[in-house]
């Protein structure tokens, strides 16, 4: 089985490495050629663009930033959808809307391919050990033929139902680390300023009941100065206001969610800010 893979981000060049060294043939494409050279130094071949990638290729995966980015490689005029052909499955990594996943897959199942949206968590330390949780929606035969294809990427793979529900359980997931990441910073800050060590209050949260995955790997990061991105805070925030777009749909309210948003809007209004990791937001504190 080929697998073509659009976009060799942070997290798309660790999951091309691992379908590598699982056995897939993988051949990828990107905006930008330079930042796909690390997975074409690994054993990738490299296509000019989206429509040879999707003739050559028996299942099309993309992780790429937005909706509209997502929206132009599936249903573009030189998109996949254009060029693919009956018998081929695509799936979407790209945390997006769940209305565009079912825009995708209508048209997708016009003419025999399967769709399957497929968000992940973990970022780029996930993406790099093959450890991503991977919520999947879409056709359950489709999920079950592609399962060996999650598992060479992710130790968590759940599948959610219908076409969207990957999408939707990705909300809710990043509902959780908006809450957590706030709490994170708020929590250093506070600790900080009375004075106590850090390490210290790092090692105490993490072998107690307020243990969480965010203080766990980004919390020593701040104390390093390291605020590069696992996950970018311009993409989070574009998560936030998907959360909160749908909510809204549903008709539900998230204070806490809107919160989390208007603090990540603020940072990414700063400067290039919004290129730094989500744990970039300490700087909201510690740069006014």
């Amino acid at each position: 089985m080929k697998i073509g893979f659009i976009g060799t981000g942070i997290m798309g060049t660790g999951m091309i490495k691992n379908l590598l060294a699982a056995g897939y043939q993988v051949d990828v494409y990107n905006r930008t050629k330079d930042h796909a050279q690390a997975a074409i130094n690994n054993g990738a071949q490299w296509q000019d663009n989206v429509a040879s990638l999707t003739r050559s290729v028996d299942v099309i995966i993309s992780i790429v930033g937005f909706p509209a980015d997502v929206e132009e490689v599936y249903l573009g005029k030189d998109g996949v959808l254009a060029n693919a052909h009956e018998g081929q499955t695509i799936i979407d990594m790209t945390t997006s809307s769940p209305m565009l996943a079912e825009k995708i897959y209508s048209a997708a199942n016009k003419i025999g391919v399967a769709a399957l949206d497929a968000p992940v968590s973990g970022g780029d330390v996930g993406a790099k050990s093959g450890t991503l949780t991977i919520m999947v929606g879409g056709k359950q035969s489709a999920f079950e033929q592609q399962l060996p294809i999650f598992k060479a990427m992710g130790s968590a793979v759940t599948y959610f139902g219908g076409t969207g529900e990957g999408q939707h359980a990705k909300m809710a997931n990043q509902i959780m680390v908006a809450g957590t990441m706030t709490g994170m910073i708020e929590s250093l800050v506070y600790a900080d300023k009375a004075g106590l060590n850090l390490d210290a209050v790092i090692k105490m949260i993490g072998g107690g009941a307020a243990q969480n995955w965010s203080m766990d790997n980004y919390g020593p990061r701040i104390l390093q100065g390291d605020l590069q991105p696992g996950f970018m805070a311009k993409h989070f925030l574009k998560d936030l206001r998907i959360v909160l777009s749908v909510a809204d749909e549903m008709k539900i309210s998230l204070p806490g969610t809107a919160v989390a948003k208007k603090l990540y809007e603020k940072m990414v209004s700063i400067d290039d800010w919004g290129e730094l990791g989500t744990q970039g937001l300490i700087k909201l504190w510690t740069e006014k």
